[in-house]
């Protein structure tokens, strides 16, 4: 039921939407209802048979998109929603939204109930019906994705270990009664055993690893994606551990060029192999392999932009999660926002 409220937000973004709304654009590119079959796949309540209802799937998807595009923190977006018009309008509600626990609660579900995957798999088949069908070719690679180690770094505990004995040297140097020297000893005693157990405690390990590029080290995961040639849409992807060889995910499509890196070279693939290649020690390239890697490299080098949108204005460098699965679910969504501005594009380049 419409409310005085209602009718007035919606008045208010007659005047937004007449300045130009890219949500509303962007929101229109696909049929979100399509994913409604997803709700009983991952609910196992029945709340047809009485209790709390679910929070609307839709909406709680769109959530996400919002969350992934603009780079929000849960307590962020919870914010965000419930001080911009736009984004209601894009939920479709003008209501009360629901609060960033229950954000959080549904991402994990998407990620426990294994329907990740299913939801990129539908958008690929409305991409498909669109008539964005992968036909001349596709180019594979991988980016970094930090992640905080949650560990201190050797500098750091070394820096720490010399201000305390520094601090103990200048107490043990001043003139101490031999009772009050009796009461030091004991609470050395008592920092070391508490610094001990500390040490011993189980803290949640962050599932990344190091990895290093050139003189550079890195922390975390590692995006692959791959996309086609001639739209530039992201038609797969995978997350892994920053130190998982580029060579180790496979996405290429059958009786599809894939397209990739020296570091791809060798590696097999479902599809063909159009990967550079790389001189060996004693060996070096000959003309025409100069050649080819010249024409590889002008086509491949056209993922980069997507890797430098999902970056720098998605913010999708950074996690602050500590599990594979988690930071797969942050960077598949961040594909699945880029994927929606890119058919907007696409859409625009068909009018003109």
């Amino acid at each position: 039921m419409r409310t005085l409220i209602d009718f007035a937000i919606r008045a208010e973004y007659a005047r937004i939407k007449a300045l130009g709304d890219e949500l509303c654009e962007m929101g229109s590119q696909i049929d979100w209802e399509r994913f409604r079959f997803l709700e009983p796949l991952m609910y196992k309540n029945k709340s047809s048979r009485g209790g709390r209802p679910n929070i609307d799937f839709v909406i709680m998807i769109k959530l996400l998109v919002l969350q992934h595009w603009f780079g929000l923190s849960d307590p962020e977006l919870e914010r965000q929603v419930a001080d911009r018009i736009s984004f209601r309008i894009f939920l479709g509600t003008t209501e009360v939204v629901p609060d960033f626990s229950t954000v959080w609660l549904f991402r994990e579900r998407l990620i426990k109930s294994g329907k990740l995957e299913d939801l990129w798999m539908e958008l690929q088949r409305q991409i498909d019906e669109k008539g964005y069908i992968v036909k001349e070719g596709s180019i594979q690679d991988a980016t970094f994705i930090t992640s905080d180690p949650g560990r201190k770094k050797k500098k750091d505990r070394e820096a720490e270990c010399k201000k305390k004995n520094k601090a103990l040297k200048a107490i043990e140097s001043n003139q101490i009664p031999e009772f009050d020297k009796g009461l030091l000893d004991i609470s050395n005693n008592i920092i070391n055993s508490q610094e001990k157990s500390l040490r011993s405690e189980k803290v949640p390990r962050n599932e990344g690893s190091w990895a290093k590029k050139g003189v550079k080290s890195f922390f975390g995961y590692k995006g692959h994606i791959l996309i086609d040639t001639g739209d530039h849409l992201i038609r797969a992807v995978e997350t892994t551990t920053a130190s998982v060889h580029d060579s180790q995910v496979d996405l290429g499509i059958e009786e599809i060029p894939r397209y990739a890196d020296k570091g791809y070279d060798g590696a097999g693939t479902r599809g063909y192999d159009a990967a550079m290649k790389k001189a060996t020690r004693g060996h070096a390239l000959g003309i025409s392999d100069i050649l080819r890697n010249r024409r590889i490299s002008k086509k491949r080098s056209q993922i980069e932009r997507c890797f430098a949108v999902m970056k720098r204005a998605h913010k999708a460098g950074h996690v602050q999660v500590t599990t594979v699965a988690r930071a797969g679910m942050k960077f598949m969504m961040s594909a699945f926002v880029y994927n929606l501005v890119q058919l907007r594009h696409l859409a625009q380049k068909r009018l003109t």
